[in-house]
């Protein structure tokens, strides 16, 4: 079992000294770094390799439906704005051509113990072309049959009820996260998401009904219009619909990068001391009502598979955050979907031209990637057990790496002593520990161990470390 990590401590002081902007390490290196070089033989090439390891790892299948029906403006993510179901036929006869590509390039044997549906809007599928999907992945790929499977999806609750919930169940889904975002009037009619409280409560009553295992709410802080006593109540909601897992992220003003972002009014947006109030409220409320903090910006209650993964050594940081079941290879599918194979990045085409284009071709729709050397992969397994445990025995990941790790990270270990004297972390060497103060702080301790933000190189294009 892995040593508990303390109970984060809330210093507006310091955290409002070292929030600049940072990658979130939901992959290591980030994907900024990916590149148009790796192509589609290349990953060929990826996953014979990872068939033929002693002990072929398990999978993880991620899908993206890019579908939304009204724009929510906050957000960052590939979508495609549209009422017409006909797309989706189009998107799903592309989807089913690259499901026949790829599978066939793994072993048979190797299971499916993880699936997650993000988008966009999945529920913008109705049941039957969902059971239609989840009936050809089940075709091509090998389902694990086993109790710990986790098959997740993201619900908008605007567009979906119970009946839609039940019908899920029935595929095999076993996990929901439903945005929620913030309740507030004034808050969703700024950002274009209006949603009541009853309509969420119906999704997750219904999933609980169906014997979901797990059932996930997201809320966003530092949206325009937000305030802490409104946050506030929304948080008091959420915590009486008592979801499992809690997820608060912070809001990424990118409006140069994302062009429905444009529309929101920059000067409806909290200054940061309030912003950084908001988080420190989430963080109080949620841990009063028994939410144990994982990092950075999840929570989940005692229990919950999630703390039981980090209990166990089984934790990490993917594309959809912290997640279950390290042990996988990821296949992305879809528009814009990221894999994560052995030593290797891929990235599907990120709009619907190019990636149609290559499966009409009768090519996988790879546009980019990245094939880490041994140093890429010595820094993602330290970064990873920083962000997911918070603590690192260097003589241990030494040995293990084959390197002497005050040497290596020399650089680094000057970084992080600055850390240290502001109480982020503790140096007691061998063991490096993320303190209580500094758990809010995760991605700027990652930092000091990213190679290429070294020479000067800032963290541009990232959004706020809190």
């Amino acid at each position: 079992m892995r040593r508990t990590p303390p109970a984060p401590e809330f210093d507006p002081v310091l955290i409002a000294r070292y929030d600049g902007h940072g990658p979130r390490y939901t992959s290591y290196p980030t994907a900024p770094q990916f590149q148009a070089n790796f192509d589609e033989e290349t990953l060929r090439s990826v996953i014979r390799d990872s068939n033929q390891e002693p002990f072929p790892r398990p999978l993880s299948l991620y899908v993206h439906v890019p579908f939304c029906t009204s724009p929510c403006l906050y957000c960052g993510c590939n979508r495609v704005i549209t009422r017409d179901i006909g797309k989706a036929d189009r998107y799903l006869e592309r989807l089913y051509r690259e499901i026949g590509l790829i599978a066939p390039l793994f072993d048979r044997d190797r299971l499916v113990r993880q699936l997650h549906f993000g988008g966009g809007t999945p529920n913008f599928l109705d049941l039957p072309r969902m059971r239609e999907l989840m009936e050809s992945l089940a075709r091509h790929f090998s389902f694990s049959q086993a109790q710990g499977r986790e098959f997740g999806i993201e619900l908008d609750p605007r567009f979906a009820d119970g009946d839609y919930v039940r019908g899920l169940a029935d595929f095999g889904f076993n996990r929901l996260s439903v945005g929620v975002q913030d309740f507030h009037p004034d808050v969703q009619r700024a950002v274009n998401r209006i949603q009541s409280v009853a309509q969420t409560r119906e999704l997750l009553e219904a999933g609980r009904e169906a014997g979901f295992t797990s059932i996930s709410i997201d809320l966003i802080y530092g949206l325009p219009r937000q305030t802490v006593a409104g946050f506030e109540q929304t948080l008091a909601e959420v915590i009486a619909l008592s979801p499992d897992r809690v997820a608060v992220y912070g809001y990424a003003h990118l409006p140069e990068q994302f062009k429905g972002q444009r529309r929101i009014d920059a000067a409806e947006l909290p200054d940061p001391g309030t912003r950084l109030a908001l988080f420190g409220r989430a963080l109080a409320l949620l841990g009063d009502a028994g939410y144990v903090y994982i990092g950075m910006d999840h929570f989940a209650r005692e229990g919950d598979e999630l703390v039981r993964a980090q209990q166990t050594g089984k934790l990490q940081r993917n594309f959809q955050g912290y997640s279950t079941h390290g042990d996988c290879d990821i296949v992305g599918l879809g528009v814009s979907a990221i894999g994560r194979i052995g030593e290797s990045y891929s990235q599907n085409a990120k709009d619907l031209v190019g990636y149609y284009s290559a499966l009409d071709a009768g090519r996988l729709p790879i546009a980019r990637g990245l094939h880490l050397d041994e140093d890429d992969l010595i820094r993602r397994d330290l970064i990873g057990q920083l962000m997911c445990y918070g603590e690192l025995d260097t003589h241990e990941f030494g040995e293990h790496h084959r390197l002497i790790f005050d040497e290596y990270f020399e650089p680094e270990l000057a970084k992080l002593a600055q850390l240290a004297r502001d109480g982020l972390v503790t140096l007691d060497m061998p063991m490096i520990h993320v303190t209580a103060r500094g758990r809010l702080l995760l991605r700027n301790i990652a930092m000091c161990f990213d190679a290429y933000l070294r020479g000067g190189r800032h963290a541009t294009g990232y959004s706020r470390t809190i």
